[in-house]
């Protein structure tokens, strides 16, 4: 009986010891299991490419990989690569050019393109017929006189923040100079130059701070006739017109020099993530990858004409012929890139007049006052903006309403170089009372649209709460009976009602910026929307 003992306990052991390893051996499967799909590729990528990261983030996890996606206008990547390069491990920008402009001329490596896609002028079909631009070569000049004599108004990206933007300024700034092999600053002193730009810039309807909501704006609002953007975006445009049965764009390509991106992905991460990136960018590259581009516009090839391509997506009953070379526009040096925003901001944009509808209730009492105030002095100082290209020029118009239980006062200023009472009465002014911004809005609204068409005008609101004075059907009726296109956008702070910011959106064909985690943030980002 003791040796039967002895075996039961002895096979005991032996079982506990095997069921162990099994177990040990399951959970290191697990880990490493684990490990594979922790595995992570940060991207910094531009707007444009929205349309196709749900593709490559499934291709990705298919892999056992996965990928996370911030997004932001190409000037700002550059900023924020200057700033926090050590958050990304890849950045795919729309195009090469801003690489150029980063302070450390070595940060990225394993760049390549990922496709092209021409920035051109969209133009609703009819019009463009009655303007004479179907079928004939254009030139910019051409463009520039048909916006100079009102004929042509258009929306657009913003210039100081979007590549398509300030791509399409370059191509028109270089284009108008005559298209010299090198562009200089002394060329941009040129006055016969510098009228035509502002002339350009006169027909600008609204401004977007990014290229997707850019596409969301203009196919909400049927009043506008005109769009610069990519091909690929003006493609994806004349899609969703075509099936709402509205009249589709066609595009002008300018004989004289287009604008080219050239989608470029490049990595800056650390050793062990080259091969995860590679493998991404192999997989853009590949015919899959490239195929997926062009079912979307992308066009992928390069240095020439390509004759075989989908003319279900590169229609050329929408202007586009790929037979044709295109006149491609030479960017400038980062010295006179620079340069060329700076004189856009200070004397070609198109002036503005911003209403600030600002928060006055008694919950922003302490720290909501403190945050509300340096953010307003962060826009309205001109040397902290000009940092980041958000300086207001001297012929814009600034007005400030501050509200509580109603509309508090109404502060103005003729000269966006002429702020510091603007900044004073912002600090001093003391709060208390409700929450009355459907009335400050209302304000803002009758100010604006007693305003010449000169002025592109925009309302920013910012509250930390719940309305709780007035209704929004009082809104929507002034809103309705002024009959302008004015924006109205929100900055959500506090306890800010989203839901209520979002219906005064959707009235405007506006959108709401969140402001809870960095109110400063998103005032630097609204400034991109005006």
């Amino acid at each position: 009986m003791k040796n039967k003992g002895n075996g039961v306990f002895k096979n005991f052991v032996k079982f506990s010891i095997v069921f162990l390893v099994i177990v040990l051996i399951l959970l290191v499967i697990y880990d490493s299991e684990q490990y594979i799909y922790t595995e992570t590729l940060h991207i910094l990528s531009s707007y444009d490419n929205k349309i196709v990261m749900d593709d490559i983030i499934k291709y990705a996890n298919d892999n056992n990989n996965e990928i996370v996606v911030d997004y932001m206008g190409d000037l700002d990547i550059i900023d924020e690569l200057n700033h926090n390069s050590e958050n990304y491990d890849a950045v795919w920008i729309s195009n090469s050019m801003w690489l150029y402009m980063l302070d450390n001329p070595y940060l990225t490596s394993n760049s390549a393109s990922i496709s092209i896609s021409p920035v051109v002028f969209g133009i609703k079909k009819s019009k463009a017929k009655s303007l004479g631009l179907i079928d004939n070569n254009i030139t910019n000049n051409m463009i520039v006189n048909l916006i100079k004599n009102k004929q042509i108004k258009y929306v657009m990206s913003s210039v100081t923040s979007t590549n398509t933007g300030a791509t399409a300024y370059l191509g028109f700034l270089s284009s108008l100079a005559g298209n010299p092999e090198v562009l200089t600053e002394e060329m941009l002193k040129d006055k016969k130059l510098i009228q035509n730009l502002k002339d350009v810039f006169s027909g600008v309807q609204r401004v977007s701070g990014d290229e997707n909501y850019l596409e969301e704006m203009f196919l909400n609002n049927d009043e506008y006739e005109a769009i610069i953007s990519s091909e690929a975006s003006l493609i994806n445009i004349n899609k969703k017109l075509k099936e709402q049965n509205k009249e589709e764009l066609y595009l002008i390509y300018p004989t004289d020099g287009v604008a080219i991106n050239d989608s470029t992905f490049a990595f800056i991460g650390k050793d062990y993530k080259e091969e995860l990136f590679l493998d991404i960018q192999k997989y853009l590259l590949s015919e899959n990858g490239q195929k997926m581009l062009a079912n979307l516009g992308y066009r992928t090839w390069y240095g020439g004409v390509n004759s075989n391509v989908d003319k279900n997506v590169f229609n050329p009953e929408y202007g586009i012929d790929t037979s044709k070379y295109l006149n491609v526009t030479k960017f400038p040096s980062k010295k006179v890139i620079t340069a060329a925003i700076n004189l856009y901001i200070e004397e070609l944009r198109k002036p503005t007049h911003v209403v600030f509808c600002l928060d006055y209730s008694g919950s922003m009492y302490g720290s909501g006052k403190e945050q509300l105030v340096d953010a307003m002095k962060y826009i309205l100082d001109y040397d902290q903006a000009s940092k980041d290209n958000l300086q207001f020029s001297e012929f814009d118009k600034i007005t400030v309403i501050p509200f509580g239980t109603n509309v508090y006062g109404i502060w103005n200023s003729v000269s966006g170089h002429d702020t510091i009472k603007l900044i004073e009465s912002i600090d001093e002014y003391e709060v208390g009372g409700s929450t009355a911004l459907y009335d400050a809005i209302i304000s803002g609204l009758n100010i604006l649209d007693d305003e010449s068409d000169e002025y592109t005008k925009t309302i920013i609101a910012m509250t930390d709460g719940i309305v709780n004075v007035g209704t929004i059907g009082t809104l929507r009726e002034a809103y309705n009976n002024i009959q302008s296109d004015i924006p109205i956008y929100s900055i959500t702070f506090g306890d800010a009602s989203y839901d209520e910011l979002n219906a005064i959106a959707n009235l405007s064909n506006a959108k709401v910026f969140d402001g809870k985690k960095d109110l400063l943030k998103a005032f630097k980002e609204v400034r991109g929307y005006n």
